[in-house]
C-alpha cells in the first residue's frame, strides 16, 4: 500500500488546513488510518486515527474539538480537518495505514502501522 500526504502549507494563527491521504496499490477491505505529525526536535506523536471496519475515531489530546477525521472509502481517502490552528501545531504530518482493526485506543502507537506516507508540513505563523 502507498500512502500520498498532501494539503499542508502555511496558514494564520486560528485558519483552517484540511489534510488529504491517498492509498493506492494492494488493497485490503478495511484499512485503519491514522494520523501523526512530528515537529523538529520532538517525537513523533499521535493526532487522529479512524478505525476501518466500523469507523470509530480517536484524538489526541492536543487536537481533540479542533479535528476531525474522515475518509471516503470508495476513493480510498482519507481526511484531517484541523480548525483553530495555532504555532504548536505546525509540524510534518504523516498518514499511516494498517489493515488491522485494533482497539481504537491502540491507534495511538505508530508501531501498529504498516504503511506510512511521506508526510506532509504545515507551518502556522504569521
Amino acid at each position: 500500500v502507498q500512502l500520498q500526504a498532501s494539503g499542508g502549507g502555511l496558514v494564520q494563527p486560528g485558519g483552517s488546513l484540511r489534510l488529504s491521504c491517498a492509498a493506492s496499490g494492494r488493497t485490503f477491505t478495511y484499512l485503519s488510518t491514522g494520523w501523526f505529525r512530528q515537529a523538529p526536535g520532538k517525537e513523533r506523536e499521535f493526532v487522529a486515527a479512524i478505525r476501518g471496519n466500523d469507523g470509530h475515531t480517536s484524538y489526541s489530546s492536543a487536537l481533540k474539538g479542533r479535528s476531525s477525521i474522515s475518509r471516503d472509502k470508495a476513493k480510498n481517502m482519507w481526511y484531517l480537518q484541523m480548525n483553530n490552528l495555532g504555532p504548536e501545531d505546525s509540524a510534518v504530518y504523516y498518514c499511516a495505514a494498517t489493515p488491522k482493526n485494533w482497539n481504537i485506543g491502540s491507534f495511538s502507537r505508530d508501531d501498529l502501522y504498516d504503511y506510512w506516507g511521506q508526510g506532509t508540513q504545515v507551518t502556522v505563523s504569521s
